[in-house]
């Protein structure tokens, strides 16, 4: 027992000692601004902050809009993961991955993408809604429908039938059936699927920041804002502190809520049905559902494509140089310069990502042989999930303030912006390869090393075949989430050395129809670069891809 705990201590180190330096120490920098005053308590000061009206009124709106958009998610996800994944309808499979598209999205395109669709001559400019709390909660929507789509229509496809058909024989009508079979069963992933949501809304940072401003903001954005407009850094330490508290409470709510389906264990999944009559209620509001999330996407590739007027390639000619403004130049480098810089930074905090999230996988997914292990993977399975309890825009506060010093004087290291990208894609790469290691009868390595093999054979014959394909779609998925991160980016990129999406927001704070022009184009190739990675992914079909 003390050698393999020996052992699990030993994987552990270095994932252990990477979250303490550069998760551990920001986060606890931050806290430390916030109650702190020359080394001392000052609980005073925090309570001040959170007595201002404007902190009330960013609560206030977090919580609202946060609320309105979950339930709007879940009131019209719910139908379309029963269409998708209960009914044998041609081409589902294309219409899953189309409506997957929007939460893989970049979060500044998507806030692009309504600012075009609801601005002045937009499709639905008419309608005044830009820079509205409608159009905040509308982005915030758009972009998790496809959560609830995804975690409960799994477990809707995953539901015994027969129960259904049982109580079906015995007389009950189709709403019968729903209300005390299929929605008992279905009410956790529901439920789950719903606090993930809520979560993800909560912290929401590109759509709020592009489609509120300042008028509209809520805590993930204010904090931004006071540290880089007003400059003061003690009330958003202390906004910090807050949300982590509320946004960790939300994680283990939705932990114990969440139904996670284990791919190895096996189920009874319900083959299709043909559609009925019944069904065409349903089968209609996915379809439209379809055509409203594809909506702000097509207006954003067609904006791109129109100047003055006219059908023009201009707007991506543009993306070669640097914008204009009547008092100065929007950008210092060009778009295709912060492309490049965007994909070297994706690639490394991609490697990051993954080799941390494989041996973080490797350390909690092994079979545990006595109380004390068990709790101590229990322990390090927490803490290792806990970059998903805290939004980036904090952790990017907590770089700026904590690794300003030597030794961890990191602000003009180059691996800074992939460290922090690297730790917000960490926690999609562990549930992404846990659940499959998992899933490895541990009596197959025990029968490769009765017969002498080496443990590096072992892991060869044994996991290496059933973790190849999830191994490289978590790298695709770390690969997009980096490529698209803004939270933490925006705190930490410099100048002259800034990524796609800081660069695209940057434009949209510049006036003139050129910048508007390049921040559309350059929205669209960020949409499609990113988009064709998480096809690609799809493609590799990896159950556990997706379970938050």
């Amino acid at each position: 027992m003390t050698r393999r705990l020996l052992t699990l201590l030993g994987l552990a180190a270095v994932p252990v000692g990477f979250l303490a330096v550069f998760f551990v120490l920001p986060v606890s920098g931050m806290v430390g601004r916030g109650f702190l005053v020359d080394g001392q308590l000052d609980l005073g000061g925090v309570a001040e902050v959170l007595a201002r009206p404007r902190v009330h009124r960013v609560a206030w709106f977090t919580v609202w809009s946060a609320g309105t958009a979950t339930l709007v998610s879940v009131l019209l996800g719910l139908p379309a993961a029963y269409a998708l994944h209960r009914l044998d309808l041609p081409g589902r499979r294309l219409v899953r991955g189309l409506l997957l598209v929007p939460f893989v999205l970049p979060t500044v395109v998507v806030g692009v993408a309504f600012r075009h669709l609801l601005g002045d001559g937009g499709w639905l400019g008419f309608l005044g809604l830009d820079q509205s709390a409608v159009a905040v909660v509308a982005g915030l929507a758009f972009f998790n429908i496809s959560v609830v789509i995804r975690m409960v229509g799994a477990a809707w496809e995953s539901l015994d039938p027969r129960p259904g058909e049982a109580a079906a024989a015995l007389g009950a009508n189709g709403w019968q059936v729903l209300r005390t079979v299929t929605w008992p069963a279905l009410r956790p992933a529901v439920v789950g699927a719903a606090s993930v949501v809520f979560l993800f809304c909560a912290t929401a940072f590109g759509v709020v920041l592009t489609l509120g401003g300042l008028r509209y903001a809520t805590v993930e954005t204010e904090i931004y804002l006071l540290t880089t407009t007003v400059f003061d850094l003690r009330a958003a330490a202390a906004l910090s502190v807050l949300q982590l508290v509320v946004v960790v409470a939300l994680l283990a709510l939705a932990a114990r809520l969440r139904v996670t389906a284990d791919p190895t264990v096996a189920r009874v999944v319900a083959s299709p049905r043909r559609p009925t009559r019944r069904d065409v209620p349903v089968v209609l509001g996915t379809g439209l559902l379809l055509v409203a999330l594809m909506a702000p996407l097509v207006t954003l590739v067609e904006g791109s494509l129109r100047v003055d007027g006219e059908w023009s390639l201009d707007n991506y000619r543009a993306l070669a140089g640097t914008g204009d403004s009547a008092q100065d130049q929007a950008l210092l480098v060009p778009v295709t310069t912060a492309l490049a810089s965007s994909l070297r930074i994706a690639v490394d905090a991609t490697w990051m990502a993954v080799a941390l999230g494989l041996l973080v996988a490797v350390v909690v997914s092994r079979r545990s042989h006595s109380a004390p292990e068990r709790r101590l993977r229990g322990l390090l399975d927490g803490f290792f999930m806990l970059p998903l309890g805290v939004s980036a825009v904090t952790l990017g506060f907590g770089f700026l303030i904590t690794l300003d010093t030597p030794p961890l004087d990191l602000r003009n290291s180059p691996l800074l912006v992939p460290v922090a990208q690297a730790l917000v894609a960490l926690p999609l790469v562990v549930r992404t390869l846990t659940p499959v290691l998992s899933g490895v009868d541990d009596r197959q390595r025990q029968a490769a090393a009765s017969l002498g093999a080496a443990p590096w054979r072992t892991v060869l014959t044994v996991d290496l075949p059933a973790l190849w394909r999830p191994l490289l779609a978590a790298s695709g998925f770390a690969f997009a989430a980096s490529l698209g991160e803004f939270g933490a980016t925006a705190f930490l990129v410099r100048d002259d050395a800034p990524t796609l999406p800081v660069v695209i927001f940057r434009l949209l704070g510049h006036p003139g129809t050129h910048n508007y022009g390049m921040a559309l184009a350059a929205s669209v190739v960020l949409a499609v670069t990113t988009a064709a990675v998480m096809v690609a992914v799809e493609r590799l079909r990896v159950p556990s891809l997706g379970v938050w």
